[in-house]
């Protein structure tokens, strides 16, 4: 069978092994690549933002007690919400997302607004339940892969609750699904406290595959050719490079690809190969998230489990063919750039129905507020047209009158 590269390698020659290794290691620190601004991935980023405010608010009040708040409470929490606009304006703009409705928050006090879930957000979770239990698998195979990634196979369950909406998990995933799957998950400690980790129990040889290493077989099974494990690398346009770094690119992809489920203890936190397994911890950690993209101080909460350095940011420009560092609305967020066309996702998590469904019921809260506002307009027209008939009739009343 014959050996096929990756299609940037038909532009790299092959060097001396030592001259690679000694340029890797003595100047990986010191070269710097110039952020640039990518406009295009920043505006997905951008497109999710009014969907993103509206879930954060909806998230306050289905937590609290009976899923009701009083208006004015809410209204105190717009600066932790990050909600630039009063509460009446946002439900003014969102309708269709809660109704309001007056009530006592004390037996005697005055009655007040107070906003409880519209019939469409009922319906819309109740739709989140269905996708969330048809995509079971997948959310199980994320945990399981999350877990095989990691140093000690185990991960403090309160980071990955604090993740659970970067990677699609359900709200309960530690109480309702991982007991389901004894065989996967062990949960120790009481989850809340900062001391409960769940721990993987048995190892699925499945899961051990990266997407890109699926992809390689994907493309060797239709083409008959062997395929090198390897990442796409597509610098963005106008993006210039100096030569060492060019040069220092060249030589790194030469080295063998390391899957991020590989055993790794043995190679040096400096060691070139560690860069590579680096790069491939993160391409296959945000081929798992949701959208493709975590931002930056999520992933820094996992630095100990996954062996990332202090530096870790880093690679994300460093890299600039495979990833992007987004600085949108002041978060550093990576992206992984083949996941993206313009400002689109090109392949969507089946969990991203989620979202869809979300915007849907804020399409149709936009469509009912336009009739009623339309039905309004109609009837106040109407009335207009009454009235005015009515005091022509009366004039004409009057004028016969006269004569």
């Amino acid at each position: 069978m014959l050996f096929k590269s990756p299609s940037i390698n038909s532009q790299i020659f092959i060097n001396c092994k030592v001259r690679v290794w000694t340029q890797f290691t003595a100047s990986i620190s010191s070269l710097q690549v110039v952020w640039r601004k990518d406009h295009k991935l920043d505006q997905a980023i951008e497109n999710d933002k009014q969907w993103r405010l509206c879930a954060r608010v909806v998230k306050e009040v289905l937590n609290e007690p009976g899923q009701v708040i009083p208006l004015r409470y809410l209204e105190k929490r717009r600066e932790r919400l990050r909600l630039s606009i009063k509460i009446k304006t946002f439900l003014s703009q969102n309708p269709g997302l809660f109704d309001t409705y007056l009530d006592r928050i004390k037996p005697k006090s005055e009655p007040v607004d107070f906003l409880r879930a519209s019939d469409g957000l009922r319906r819309f979770l109740e739709e989140e339940k269905r996708i969330i239990h048809e995509n079971e698998p997948l959310i199980v195979a994320k945990l399981c892969k999350l877990l095989m990634i990691s140093k000690d196979k185990v991960i403090s369950a309160d980071k990955l609750v604090h993740v659970k909406r970067e990677f699609g998990f359900p709200n309960d995933f530690l109480v309702n699904l991982v007991p389901k799957f004894p065989d996967y998950f062990r949960l120790s400690g009481s989850p809340g406290e900062g001391k409960s980790f769940l721990e993987l129990v048995s190892w699925n040889p499945e899961f051990a595959k990266s997407v890109i290493e699926r992809r390689a077989e994907e493309e060797e099974r239709a083409t008959g050719i062997r395929v090198r494990p390897s990442f796409n690398v597509k610098l963005p346009h106008g993006f210039f490079l100096r030569k060492e770094m060019r040069e220092w690119i060249r030589d790194w992809m030469e080295l063998d690809y390391i899957s991020p489920y590989a055993d790794v203890s043995h190679l040096d936190q400096a060691s070139p190969e560690m860069e590579k397994r680096t790069v491939g911890v993160f391409h296959e950690l945000l081929s798992l998230s949701l959208f493709k993209r975590v931002p930056v101080p999520i992933l820094g909460k996992f630095r100990e489990e996954y062996r990332f350095s202090n530096a870790f940011s880093s690679v994300f420009t460093r890299h600039s063919g495979i990833f992007y560092l987004s600085l949108k609305g002041g978060i550093e967020t990576a992206m992984l750039r083949e996941a993206y066309k313009d400002d689109e996702l090109i392949d969507q998590d089946p969990l991203v129905e989620i979202k869809d469904r979300f915007l849907d019921l804020l399409a149709e809260g936009h469509r009912e507020s336009a009739e009623q506002s339309r039905l309004q307009k109609e009837a106040v027209q109407k009335d207009m047209e009454m009235m005015s008939m009515r005091i022509g009739e009366s004039d004409g009343h009057e004028f016969g009158e006269q004569l």
